[in-house]
């Protein structure tokens, strides 16, 4: 029975290689000479570092044009989290890498496949969603609706089996 998966992840190589050309360009600027702007990748949390919040959109503003030029989306970056002072004049703030399609999309996704009348099924599996059908277009339609579905999240397709 022709199935796929789909799933949330990022090319994690090509983050930290964005992370450290920008702490190459962060090191190199002039506007940073003398101050605590930095970025750090520790696992799938990356943290900014910097002497105020005008400071972190700068070192924000580096990252997103170093990720996009080496071909990552940034919807992948969880960016709510708070500036939270660090001491002194300093702040930081933690952005996550999401990874994995989390419950709340993957139920969303799950409805919006039954709600189509497809031939298909869709069944969670940790943090994929594999969705299953007789035929290929019936597949190809339900890829259409979850593009359409989680226009947040940057999903793609594995695992396609005919």
């Amino acid at each position: 029975m022709p199935s796929f998966d789909t799933v949330i992840e990022p090319n994690l190589v090509e983050v930290r290689n964005a992370v450290e050309q920008s702490a190459r360009e962060i090191g190199t600027r002039f506007d940073f000479k003398g101050t605590s702007a930095g970025i750090d990748l520790a696992d799938k949390a990356i943290t900014l570092f910097g002497d105020s919040e005008f400071q972190i959109g700068q070192v924000t503003d580096i990252l997103l044009a170093k990720l996009t030029k080496r071909g990552v989306d940034i919807r992948f970056l969880d960016r709510s989290a708070k500036i939270e002072k660090i001491g002194g004049d300093k702040v930081r703030q933690s952005v996550t890498v999401k990874s994995g399609v989390d419950s709340d999309t993957a139920k969303k996704l799950q409805a919006a496949i039954k709600q189509s009348k497809l031939k298909v099924q869709a069944a969670i599996q940790g943090d994929t969603v594999r969705v299953t059908g007789a035929k290929r277009d019936d597949l190809q339609a339900a890829m259409q609706i979850i593009r359409k579905t989680a226009s947040d999240a940057p999903v793609s397709f594995t695992n396609l089996r005919d």
